[in-house]
């Protein structure tokens, strides 16, 4: 009873991995992608195999999870003892600080929760439905986004509203991101080798969402995403921190209707929107090329970064250590360079050498502050925190 089985249910994605926790070993892992779609594709991995793929329609996340559980059967077999089931859930708003057991009461407060992440909450039920369907007697846990940054205090989430408005709708700021924080956080006091409960961090989740969170002896104090993912950095498809009159202005002068600007905002804003292009690698390519719409796509999002770095240690008086994580942040020494550089006065520098080689450190020996990149591991850590809550 050593597996865990780690569930990431989405609108038009599942993707899973399959734990021996006593040894923190990936039994198997997978992503079915393009639900809903005319043509959907699983890639399904067993160990060290090579993948299995299957490409046909699926029509819903029932439909995906029958093709999964055949993708099992054909690898090998379904697990047949599983200590437990862990499932991502995006918001878990003021209600959920921590992991939890699922039941009925739970299934029933994920639900009220829908109104602040319509987009991600009934997928996540969708797939604590399934699973509970399909292994009524294995004990399944909900892990939340928005956990982590539970500890922050008042002053660091609350908007400026007045205070029957924001209580009534749930207005504040919740962040997300909140599993890769939390492991990055833990992995960097590994590496530094000092306990978590002595370290200042500014943690930088890079992908294509991303959000930067100020960490104080191993709790979250601020974060960049705010009520939905959309607040804070320039993502791959999200605009980040905006102006409110923005979206005053499209609706009332450009009459576009509050659903189309809302649709703009989070898919085709961000880089997507400055160049066209979602993946900062394309990005780069460009920017290398001297394509000016690039270069400044480059510059804001990088600057964007530096202004939340520096707010981050003017609350936290100081950082031990900054850490990048995720797709860009673990694979694009430009983005890090350009985030940091002009810091030294703070005592934040890069090594130019460390930092092409995606070394694990990449601050000089001598620096105050190091500058880590470390890799991130939502999966293991939802199936950490499930084996924790049981």
């Amino acid at each position: 009873m050593d597996q865990v089985l780690v569930l990431n249910t989405g609108s038009s994605s599942i993707k899973y991995q399959l734990f021996a926790m006593s040894e923190q070993q990936v039994l198997v892992a997978g992503v079915l992608e393009g639900i809903g779609e005319e043509r959907s594709r699983l890639s399904h991995r067993r160990g060290g195999a090579e993948p299995m793929t299957f490409e046909q329609p699926v029509a819903d996340q029932e439909a995906g999870f029958a093709l999964i559980r055949q993708a099992f059967e054909d690898s090998g077999g379904m697990p047949t003892e599983l200590a437990a089931i862990g499932h991502r859930v995006v918001h878990g708003g003021d209600r959920f600080s921590a992991p939890a057991v699922i039941d009925d009461d739970v299934i029933a407060a994920i639900e009220e929760l829908t109104p602040l992440a319509p987009l991600h909450n009934p997928s996540n039920l969708a797939g604590i439905r399934l699973a509970r369907r399909l292994y009524p007697d294995v004990p399944q846990v909900a892990v939340f986004d928005t956990a982590f940054h539970s500890s922050m205090p008042a002053v660091a989430y609350r908007y400026a509203l007045p205070e029957e408005l924001a209580t009534r709708l749930k207005i504040r700021r919740y962040g997300f991101h909140g599993t890769s924080h939390s492991f990055v956080a833990r992995a960097a006091a590994e590496h530094l080798g000092r306990p978590l409960e002595d370290l200042d961090l500014v943690t930088l989740h890079l992908g294509n969402g991303a959000s930067a969170c100020a960490v104080e002896g191993g709790r979250s104090v601020a974060t960049s995403m705010g009520m939905s993912p959309q607040e804070g950095l320039v993502m791959g498809t999200r605009s980040g921190d905006i102006d409110p009159t923005v979206i005053f202005h499209l609706h009332r002068v450009a009459g576009l209707p509050i659903e189309e600007i809302e649709n703009s905002l989070t898919r085709y804003a961000g880089l997507h929107g400055l160049t066209g292009h979602n993946d900062m690698r394309a990005v780069e390519t460009r920017q290398a090329a001297g394509d000016p719409a690039a270069e400044l796509a480059f510059a804001v999002y990088c600057r964007r970064i530096k202004e939340h770095v520096g707010a981050y240690l003017a609350i936290l008086g100081h950082a031990d250590a900054i850490t990048f994580t995720a797709g860009v942040g673990q694979n694009a020494p430009t983005v890090r360079a350009a985030s940091l550089a002009g810091l030294s006065t703070l005592g934040i520098t890069v090594d130019p050498a460390r930092n092409t080689a995606n070394a694990q450190i990449i601050s000089p020996d001598t620096a105050p502050t190091k500058i880590c990149v470390i890799p991130t591991d939502e999966e293991l850590e939802i199936a950490t925190q499930t084996r924790a809550a049981l």
